[in-house]
């Protein structure tokens, strides 16, 4: 028996099946790659989905949470510490615009995750809406925000939320990119917010248009809505920019960010930008116990600072396009399309068989990940390298043509 084998018999019987059986039980990694139990090196271009935006075992961040758990590990939310107060000084400027200052109104609330940190700009929006007599929040088709309660209910996954139903009222959902579809939403009166993706990466990878986004800021602004960007997965320099909106030069209400935003600590953060949001919820409408965790506040601010001093925001816009461009290159008669924004690609296959490419990435030796059936997403450490990067694409001509065969193999079987 192998040690991966062992080790998956323990955690089937130790651990809740929500996952299904992991793919490997890994034991360490550095930079770009991660060895599992066996001692097989694999390219993770998944990063956590998102997570490890400098790689595995950086020592920036290791140091940082050395020298903060030596300190002081945890003081509760009737206190605070200095690592807390200058993470979220840093968060109001990577929220800024670019080349602007940020707003008096910006404002941070740490969280432990993407789904708390939605779940308080869920909050906001509900609160608004009460006081100002509106009771409907707008959310996108093929949306993705969390798996709490409050979360689920703004996501759109039928799978997802219909076990756990009733959930939130007065949820409509609209077509993703859809204007006539936005503007019909907000005329029917009542909306209180709207929650969306700048790229839907759950969903396939799918962007939104700088000129949708837009719009969304118009009409909340013409109908006194609150609009929401979930930065969970297109935040802290995924999309070759601090924020995956930042393109369409819009500043949203609010902003939920996570992820990345840690390096691999759990943190979140819902960042109100406007004084309409800022000014929404008071002392004692919303708490968390470890939310500003001193450990995890000095690792995501030595991820930010090191993004920040290396110049990562512009090596994921730089190599992400050259990526997607040597895909497309290929000119391979499986792959549809190549879409994304950074380092955040769906490569999108003509038929329902992503799963099988992740199977043959893992045999050859890359992580990715299958976003739906027919659409592979790669979200690797920005610190990647252009090598490493046209390693995978050298190596994707062979990978798909083995997938397919045992698509085919199995469909024959069956």
């Amino acid at each position: 028996m192998s040690n991966q084998t062992a080790w998956k018999t323990r955690y089937e019987k130790a651990m809740l099946g929500i996952f299904g059986e992991p793919q490997l039980v890994l034991t360490e990694g550095h930079g770009v790659w991660v060895e599992d139990e066996d001692g097989k090196s694999y390219m993770d271009l998944l990063g956590g989905i998102a997570v490890n935006a400098l790689g595995h075992a950086h020592p920036k961040i290791a140091e940082a949470v050395a020298e903060q758990a030596a300190k002081v590990m945890h003081v509760s939310n009737f206190f605070t510490t200095p690592v807390a107060i200058e993470l979220g000084e840093k968060i109001r400027k990577i929220t800024a615009l670019p080349g602007q200052e940020p707003s008096d109104s910006a404002k941070v609330f740490l969280a432990n995750s993407g789904t708390e940190a939605n779940e308080a700009a869920l909050k906001i929006v509900k609160s608004w809406g009460n006081q100002h007599g509106k009771s409907r929040v707008l959310a996108l088709e093929h949306g993705f925000h969390g798996r709490s309660l409050g979360a689920l209910s703004i996501t759109h996954k039928p799978n997802y939320r219909k076990p756990f139903e009733p959930l939130i009222p007065n949820v409509q959902w609209i077509e993703a990119g859809n204007t006539a579809a936005l503007e019909d939403a907000f005329l029917q009166g009542d909306v209180a917010g709207i929650f969306v993706e700048p790229i839907q990466g759950e969903a396939g990878v799918l962007p939104l248009s700088a000129q949708y986004l837009q719009k969304v800021r118009q009409l909340c602004d013409a109908h006194g809505a609150l609009m929401v960007v979930d930065e969970v997965q297109t935040g802290i320099g995924r999309t070759g920019a601090w924020m995956g909106h930042h393109f369409a030069q819009v500043t949203p209400d609010v902003i939920t960010l996570a992820k990345a935003l840690g390096g691999g600590m759990p943190i979140g953060a819902t960042v109100t930008m406007t004084e309409d949001a800022s000014g929404v919820l008071h002392p004692g409408d919303h708490g968390t116990t470890f939310g500003g965790n001193p450990v995890a506040a000095a690792a995501a601010l030595a991820v930010l600072n090191e993004i920040d001093s290396h110049a990562l925001v512009n090596h994921a816009k730089q190599l992400g396009a050259t990526w997607m461009k040597n895909i497309i290159d290929l000119e391979n008669d499986h792959i549809r399309q190549v879409r994304g924004r950074g380092l955040l690609i769906g490569i999108e296959l003509d038929a329902d068989y992503a799963g099988q490419v992740v199977k043959q990435a893992l045999e050859a030796g890359f992580i990715v990940n299958a976003a739906n059936p027919r659409t592979v997403r790669l979200a690797p450490p920005l610190i990647i390298s252009q090598d490493e990067a046209d390693s995978f694409t050298d190596a994707l001509p062979d990978i798909i043509e083995k997938a397919l065969k045992n698509t085919n193999q199995n469909l024959e079987a069956n």
